[in-house]
């Protein structure tokens, strides 16, 4: 079977769906993809559930009956994955802000050169972003460089989505202790992954804002970023050795 599979979370992604897959299923190397959705009221699931036929066996669909959190999408995700044994499990946004081309270029950074997460980085070779008003750009860049502080990760894109991970990853991080839903939960798994010891690669990218529907982001998202590094960071320090087994909760 396919080794690799893209984890795609979408919330009334109707406008870029179809054209995210045709992309992807168009690659020289194989991926399979799944589609987590949370009840799109625009029919997203519906349009993908229509493109069964056209990629069989290498298309599926979780259905969730709601809104529940970028995070716990992904967790759902990575779970389905680990199940159908996968070797190399992707995140990755269905509005192009992510270039389905740069998945050979994190599949290789894992399977090639023996890496066991490869980070798609907007920051590790300067400020690689399009179409985002600069006080964005500076509140993300700026967002990177508090953690890389306060968590002294050596990871220049700490809330970056678009990462390929190696099966172990996953089944040695605790999934069903993560916590958080928006940027703090990429940071969660990166730290998570750092404090056991993976190999960590990141990739340069060009990051391109959407040009179809809607940003997901809110100031509740980011709140949670700031306040959960510092979570993390403390639970870290006092509890080490069960970082990876006990919850914030």
């Amino acid at each position: 079977m396919c080794k690799a599979v893209v984890v795609v979370p979408t919330y009334n992604e109707i406008e870029n769906i179809e054209r995210l897959l045709r992309t992807v299923f168009s690659l020289q190397r194989e991926f399979h993809v799944l589609v987590v959705d949370d009840n799109s009221p625009d029919g997203t699931a519906r349009a993908v559930e229509a493109n069964f036929k056209t990629y069989p066996n290498r298309l599926f669909i979780l259905n969730r009956k709601e809104k529940d959190g970028l995070g716990s999408a992904y967790i759902a995700g990575f779970k389905w994955a680990l199940e159908k044994e996968y070797d190399y499990i992707f995140e990755m946004d269905a509005d192009f802000s992510h270039n389905p081309n740069d998945l050979i270029r994190l599949f290789n950074a894992c399977h090639k050169d023996g890496n066991d997460m490869a980070i798609g980085s907007r920051y590790v070779k300067g400020v690689n972003v399009v179409n985002w008003p600069m006080s964005r750009v500076l509140m993300s860049w700026l967002a990177s460089k508090y953690v890389r502080l306060i968590m002294r990760l050596d990871i220049y894109d700490t809330t970056a989505g678009f990462i390929c991970y190696k099966r172990n990853v996953l089944e040695r991080i605790n999934l069903n202790n993560i916590r958080f839903v928006g940027y703090a939960f990429q940071i969660e798994m990166k730290f998570k992954t750092h404090l056991s010891n993976f190999k960590i690669k990141e990739v340069p990218v060009i990051f391109t804002d959407r040009t179809k529907g809607e940003s997901k982001m809110s100031s509740g998202i980011i709140s949670e970023a700031i306040f959960g590094v510092i979570a993390m960071k403390f639970n870290s320090v006092f509890n080490r050795k069960n970082f990876n087994r006990t919850s914030f909760h």
